[in-house]
């Protein structure tokens, strides 16, 4: 199958993909915390038999169970050596289940590894292992891929790019998102559809977590950001057990049927199921949707983006159109000018980077430029560890901003989210370079009007380069929608023309349907009190059609003008962004503008700031700092490092900190804490610390959020016996009654492996065991925990922190 087929077959019908897979398994005999593919090879005919249902119900695609078949997730079971054959072989018996009535997915997930810098698996390398697994089904005749199943944003651009090099295939792509709408690494709807999208999938949707009623919400923020048909592949419901203490799920299959309804309403015209359906599931969802049309939604959906452009990060995706309110480009994270930035760069202290990111995302910055050009550094490395410092900061989209080709490329492959590539101009020997660039990692770019003849001589040849960067854009297949034209300001005190001949360029750009920006300060070289003359062309501009500037936000008469020419000419919420800007104005001497001196903190403020902003290269310094002044290790745990990382914890329960940070911060304090437990433990070596033993279950093999809910109750004076993944409940038991554990703390991430919960529990209670059992994980809820006897239940590990202080408490 082409790209240009399933496009076709997407447009003229209902897509209709498989059921569950692994809970049908279980069903028939498959045990738990056994590799499944190894399982199905023993099994053929069971699973053959699965799959021929499905496509008598009427699935078109069915996913080959490749799921956890990389070499990663097979060395956990001894057989990766086995990759190839077994990937090949899996595939063949979806393709007899086929039988040419079905097309066959190659099926591709998560690895249950890490990304650096809060794992060790580097991002190259991830991307060899999908590369790797894709060419075995490649060569096993897959009709296309499928990636499922997905947290993280990054680990999938991992995938989406892994397929993009190495096969020509169609590739599908579903993320599974929390009851808070965001995925575990806090990436919401919107912004997976925009990066997905902007990445070459052909169609991108959600599976997995819940069913199909609370799935609504997700899709429906997804068609915000794509034309793309759209997947969704719920579950039958929420996870139960029965009476047998196995995982049954509480939608049957007409119920399921007719819900799914209203998710292809949502905008889903790919539709499928995931835990708990069964054939008849399927069944029910063709009968109930067959009769209506695929194409009439996408049609509706393409209507509504035909003029919106998007820029995204991790976490957060900023979109306009050609009539949106004005915006800033934050120009500051730039060492041209800066000696006291550059010396820091030098001596890697990057918390300037952090700071100069938070002063202008409050200063009202939409996007942030970041550039590190300067001499004496490797501006590849710096260029990266720059915008890991930005996304730890901020939410903010990132404008790349570099002159070597080499490092855009570099910054582009590594960062997680849609950019603005600063800038392609019509030099020969970088033009086409970087287009392909743009092309390959769905970049928005800069195009700056210069040629190898350099400044254009006039007006109509500054329109001529345009029109022929735009030609050359779009033959890659780059959108009109990704181009931002440079005004390519010049200073009028040189050329009495510059401001006219710009404004005129921003016309004809708008009556072409391009964005434009600009960089303001030039126009003013060489006059005196240039902010006079960069604030009147700025407003000049904007009526002209100017989209954004790249400028410092925090030039207070700038962004008032700004907001003030928005207002006048009648832009969307003009009138209430100008009141509110001006109300704040009147609340604070000074709210919107950062002040540009740095207020030197008192060693126990910088400390805690060092945990606030996960400072991990300060943080030790900072500790042996604050007891020098006399502070005792207990007063610095409890008054300082204690309530700093409440703190984080509250900011990622309100959603304003996500998952990275959280690890971020808690990986900084535990440097502190290591340096104090010497001090610690002799001051109070009569005090004996709490035990708790914290494992993943039989079964299963992701361990995120156990080593995060480890890692927090350390910080907070738990002695913490970290057993694994994938752990025996004897081994839990043992554990337990060896330290004289308190409290065992339980993590699964499945449907298929939450049951073994319960055995635990069961186990602990014929072993008379005297200790309080939480459990948490993606799939487990209060209602579960209640269900199998557990002693309390925490939604992540700043709860479980305070879970499990009120069960000590209460003993």
């Amino acid at each position: 199958m082409t790209k240009q087929e399933f496009i076709e077959l997407a447009r003229n019908q209902i897509i209709y993909l498989d059921g569950a897979t692994g809970s049908n398994l279980m069903k028939a005999g498959m045990p738990s915390g056994v590799c499944p593919e190894a399982w199905i090879l023993e099994h053929k005919d069971i699973f053959v038999g699965l799959q021929r249902k499905y496509v008598e119900a009427g699935t078109n695609i069915l996913y080959a169970p490749t799921f956890t078949a990389n070499r990663i997730k097979l060395s956990e079971y001894g057989l990766q050596d086995q990759l190839i054959s077994m990937n090949q072989k899996l595939v063949s018996y979806s393709k007899e289940a086929a039988n040419g009535q079905a097309y066959v997915a190659g099926n591709l997930t998560m690895t249950g590894e890490q990304l650096a810098p809060m794992g060790k698996l580097q991002f190259e390398e991830l991307v060899e292992v999908y590369k790797e697994q894709i060419k075995a089904l490649e060569v096993a005749g897959v009709d296309l891929l499928v990636v499922e199943t997905m947290m993280s944003l990054q680990e999938t651009r991992a995938a989406l790019l892994a397929a993009k090099e190495v096969s020509d295939l169609p590739v599908i792509v579903t993320m599974t998102f929390e009851s808070d709408f965001r995925t575990l690494y806090g990436t919401d709807p919107l912004t997976a559809a925009v990066v997905l999208t902007s990445l070459g999938a052909v169609a991108i949707g959600t599976n997995c977590s819940t069913g199909p009623d609370q799935m609504k919400e997700v899709i429906r923020e997804m068609a915000k950001g794509t034309t793309l048909p759209i997947i969704a592949k719920p579950n039958a419901g929420l996870p139960y057990l029965d009476e047998d203490g196995m995982t049954q799920y509480n939608l049957g299959p007409e119920e399921f049927g007719v819900q799914m309804v209203e998710l292809y309403k949502s905008g889903a015209t790919v539709l499928g199921g995931c835990c708990g359906t069964t054939p008849e599931h399927i069944y029910h969802l063709v009968k109930q949707t067959k009769s209506l049309s695929a194409s009439e939604i996408l049609e509706i959906r393409s209507k509504e983006l035909t003029t919106k452009r998007f820029l995204a990060s991790e976490r957060q995706t900023f979109d306009f159109t050609l009539d949106s309110g004005f915006f800033v480009i934050g120009e500051r994270i730039n060492p041209t000018g800066k000696k006291k930035f550059q010396e820091a760069i030098r001596a890697k202290d990057y918390d300037i980077i952090a700071e100069f990111a938070t002063q202008q995302e409050e200063a009202g910055a939409s996007v942030l430029d970041v550039n590190m050009g300067m001499s004496g550094v490797d501006e590849k490395a710096t260029m990266l560890r720059a915008l890991e410092e930005v996304s730890n900061v901020t939410s903010l989209p990132i404008c790349i901003d570099s002159s070597y080709i080499e490092v855009m490329e570099v910054a582009l492959r590594a960062y997680p989210g849609k950019a603005l590539i600063n800038s392609i101009s019509l030099e020969e020997s970088k033009c086409e370079p970087l287009l392909k660039l743009a092309s390959h990692y769905g970049a928005m770019f800069v195009l700056l009007p210069l040629s190898d003849e350099g400044l254009p001589k006039s007006l109509e040849e500054k329109i001529e380069i345009i029109d022929k960067i735009v030609t050359k854009a779009l033959s890659y297949g780059i959108k009109r929608e990704d181009i931002m034209v440079d005004g390519l300001v010049t200073t009028v005190g040189a050329n009495k023309t510059a401001a006219l001949e710009t404004l005129e360029t921003i016309r004809y750009c708008k009556e072409n349907q391009l964005a434009t920006v600009c960089g303001l300060s030039n126009i003013s070289f060489g006059l005196p009190e240039r902010g006079y003359v960069n604030t009147t062309f700025l407003t000049l501009a904007i009526g002209a059609g100017l989209t954004c500037a790249i400028a410092n936000p925090s030039q207070d008469l700038l962004m008032n003008c700004a907001f003030a020419s928005d207002l006048l000419l009648n832009k969307e919420s003009a009138d209430l962004r100008y009141i509110e800007r001006m109300n704040a104005a009147k609340e604070k001497a000074d709210p919107i503008v950062v002040s540009q001196t740095k207020v030197e903190l008192d060693p126990k403020e910088k400390l805690r700031e060092a945990v606030l902003k996960g400072q991990q290269t300060v943080i030790v310094a900072l500790t042996k700092e604050v007891i020098s002044l006399g502070l005792e290790a207990k007063q610095v745990l409890d008054q300082i490092l204690l309530p700093a990382i409440n703190k984080v914890g509250d900011l990622f329960d309100k959603g304003t900190y996500f998952l990275p940070q959280l690890i971020k911060s808690a990986e900084a304090m535990k440097l502190s804490i290591e340096y104090l437990e010497p001090m610690l433990m002799q001051n109070h070596a009569d005090q004996e610390q709490e035990t708790i033993v914290i494992a993943t279950v039989k079964g299963d093999i992701h361990d995120i959020g156990k080593n995060l809910v480890a890692l927090m109750l350390k910080n907070h004076g738990f002695r913490v016996i970290d057993l694994g993944k994938d752990v025996e409940r004897e081994a839990i038991i043992e554990a337990a009654i060896k330290e004289n554990a308190k409290i065992i703390a339980l993590s699964a991430l499945m449907t298929t492996t939450m049951q073994e919960m319960r055995q635990v529990i069961v186990a602990a209670k014929e072993k008379s065991l005297d200790c309080k059992i939480i459990i948490g994980g993606a799939v487990i809820t209060q209602e579960y925990a209640d269900e199998i006897g557990a002693d309390g239940y925490s939604k992540d590990a700043a709860d479980a922190v305070k879970l499990a202080k009120k069960l000590l408490k209460s003993e």
